[in-house]
Formats: structure tokens, sequence, C-alpha cells
């Protein structure tokens, strides 16, 4: 009977621990996010990886917890390696691309506009976008302000790189939107 009541015991002072850990603490939304966002609060989260090699951890965040497409919203992404801020740029037309734009001009144009956004980030950086309900979107990098994306179409492919029912990591949109019902 001692043994059950010790063991006992000892599961109710880990429980204790666990719920007071900091993993478990209530989550500050990061730059951006804090400032453009009625009370944003953290959706779902997930890592991408790329042959194994681990590339970024994403967070979603929504004002009031309510995930709407068109807006009031932020995605944050801390980098678990460097990247060329080009080639994040590059990297997103391309998937803009393969989610179905075909107006190269347009591209092009995009890329351009996505190239004087993203600086080179270092491992463990975090950039945060922010899409307003106006449709335009905004950058954070290590919680300074980068130029803002007033383009709405521009805005609305940009996004749909992780939240589109047609991404390349379905799992992960399913992790991000996982408060929103997942499936959105």
């Amino acid at each position: 009977m001692k043994r059950l009541a010790g063991c006992l015991l000892l599961c109710l002072a880990m429980a204790t621990a666990f719920a007071q850990s900091p993993q478990n603490a209530p989550v500050q939304p990061p730059a951006g996010a804090a400032e453009l966002l009625d009370d944003a609060r953290p959706l779902g989260q997930g890592e991408m990886r790329w042959f194994g090699l681990k590339l970024y951890d994403a967070t979603l965040w929504a004002s009031g917890g309510r995930y709407r497409p068109e807006g009031g919203f932020a995605l944050s992404l801390r980098y678990a390696r460097d990247f060329d801020g080009v080639r994040l740029a590059r990297a997103s037309i391309d998937e803009i691309r393969r989610l179905g734009e075909r107006d190269e001009a347009k591209l092009a144009r995009w890329q351009s506009v996505l190239e004087g956004v993203f600086p080179n980030v270092k491992a463990g950086d975090v950039i945060t976008g922010v899409k307003r309900a106006d449709g335009s979107a905004r950058f954070f990098h290590q919680g300074k302000g980068l130029p803002a994306v007033d383009d709405r179409a521009l805005s609305d492919a940009f996004f749909a790189i992780w939240l589109d029912p047609r991404t390349r990591e379905p799992a992960l949109r399913e992790r991000l939107l996982a408060e929103a019902g997942g499936s959105r």
C-alpha cells in the first residue's frame, strides 16, 4: 500500500512539474504579430524537413485564435540553418509557380519584390510574415521591420505556400491549422 501511495505521489509531482514547465507556459507572439494583430494566439506549429534535413520550425498565429485566409494571421519561421535571402525569394516563387501561377512577367516582378524583402538568415533567426485583413503583408526579421508587400495577389500567393490545400507539405499545413480545424 505504501508503494502504491508513493507511486501516486510521484506521478502527481511529475504531472504538476509538467503542467508548470516552460513549454506549457503562455507563449508570447513574435514581433509583428504582437503589434499588428488583435489578441494574437498560436494555432499550430510544425517543422519543415527536406530529405531529412531540418529547414525551419513554423508557427501560425491568428487574431482571437481564429484563422481567416483573407488576413489577420501571422506565420513565423525559425530557421535551422543559414539561407541567402535571394535563395529564399527564389524558392518562394518556385512554390508559387508550382501552385499554379503561370504569368512569368508577374512572377519575375514578385521575385524582385521578395528579393527586396528577405534578408540573409542564420540558424536560429526568425522571420515573421503578418497577413493583414487589407491583404497586405508585413515582414519582420529578428523583430525588426522589413519592406512591406502591399500587393494582395502576391500576399495571397506567398502565404498559400504553407496554407493552401495544394501545399507541398500537407502534414505541416495540418499541424499549423490544428486549432482551426486543420482542413480549411
